[in-house]
């Protein structure tokens, strides 16, 4: 399948309620509560945030049910960007030997096609963006609670994400990620049913990263 669902959108919302988080457990020990001794504070642990909700069960079940739900609409995007293709090779092929009726039908046709087509992939990625970010939401909001409680009882004063764009972490131990140590709790706390997620014991594998549907090409006239 071509056409992928595209998740920036998404990714910045599960961002944004991941600074909650952060920011709690920066505060747990002056909450009171949970928090570890300060003798025993980790102080700093960083996540792969957006790397985590894809990776749980419950994010690549979702994350398969979407591609399912969208591939009706995926796979039409697909053949009309065939169709216009086959157009454009035949208008290219046709230059100095179609009629002008021949070659102005054509194009139109070509036009009306790349017009629909537009449409379509507008609104997929409209309702496909949609879509995935009401997952990440529903995951992100969960994930808050998990890792604001591994952080209190783990003695970490911050946690940094590392998956957004204009992070500014330039190096990290691998001994202070907690990704995995989340991804793990969070499954724990949150099992799916009947579900696609990695065998116990095994290691999730990130879902598949989204694409943006190829350009549409355009029929034109080929000169007589």
């Amino acid at each position: 399948m071509n056409s992928r669902i595209i998740l920036r959108s998404a990714a910045l919302a599960a961002a944004a309620l991941f600074g909650t988080a952060a920011a709690w457990a920066q505060s747990g020990s002056a909450g009171g509560g949970a928090a570890a001794p300060a003798g025993n504070a980790k102080t700093v642990a960083i996540i792969n945030l957006r790397g985590a909700i894809g990776s749980t069960a419950e994010g690549k079940q979702a994350s398969a049910e979407l591609q399912s739900q969208f591939a009706p609409r995926s796979a039409e995007i697909d053949n009309l960007t065939k169709q216009i293709n086959d157009l454009q090779q035949e208008l290219q092929a046709g230059q100095g030997k179609l009629s002008d009726e021949e070659a102005n039908r054509l194009t139109a046709e070509g036009q009306r096609l790349t017009q629909r087509l537009d449409r379509r992939r507008n609104d997929f990625q409209e309702d496909a963006g949609a879509a995935q970010q009401e997952v990440f939401e529903r995951i992100g909001r969960k994930m808050v609670d998990v890792l604001d409680r591994f952080a209190r009882e783990s003695g970490y004063a911050v946690v940094l994400d590392t998956s957004g764009q204009n992070s500014p972490i330039l190096y990290a131990s691998n001994q202070v990620d907690v990704t995995q140590d989340i991804i793990r709790l969070y499954d724990q706390a949150y099992p799916v049913k009947g579900g696609t997620g990695a065998p116990a014991g095994g290691t999730p594998k990130p879902a598949a990263t989204p694409t943006k549907p190829a350009p549409t090409p355009t029929p034109t006239k080929p000169q007589q």
